[in-house]
């Protein structure tokens, strides 16, 4: 019974989430200035985030990074580009730990997102849309 408490907070919080007349700030998908092109399919963005794609196309290990669980930016970018809610989310990473699976490092800032996209080849994550980025960060569009 106590393995299941965590299961059962984490679909309580699905059921009372965001409604859909809240809004969500925007975001831009960041990545290391290394990380080869300028665009990314929804779809592998959401793969990327899952980790169901470990590594670029020439062959560099992918590192995404999350925003904090309480972000209203983690919230959009979950819905938009996981199809998911932050709490089905963990759900799928409590069940993905069990295999091993650890998931994306957690910053609680932009500023800290971005020093860790800016420090690490192949990083990848997001910021709120109107964030000035510094050259050690390039925007990638999702298409």
């Amino acid at each position: 019974m106590l393995k299941t408490l965590p299961v059962l907070t984490l679909v309580a919080l699905i059921q009372s989430g965001p409604g859909p007349s809240e809004t969500t700030p925007d975001f831009r998908v960041i990545c290391h200035p290394a990380v080869k092109g300028g665009k990314v399919a929804r779809e592998t963005l959401a793969e990327i985030f899952l980790k169901k794609t470990p590594r670029w196309g020439d062959g560099v290990p992918i590192e995404p990074v999350d925003h904090s669980l309480t972000s209203p930016l983690r919230a959009g970018f979950s819905r938009k580009v996981l199809a998911r809610s932050t709490a089905e989310v963990q759900i799928y990473w409590s069940k993905a730990m069990r295999d091993g699976v650890r998931p994306p490092v957690v910053k609680g800032t932009d500023e800290d997102v971005i020093a860790f996209v800016s420090g690490t080849p192949g990083a990848i994550g997001y910021v709120a849309s109107d964030r000035e980025l510094p050259a050690t960060v390039k925007a990638i569009e999702v298409q």
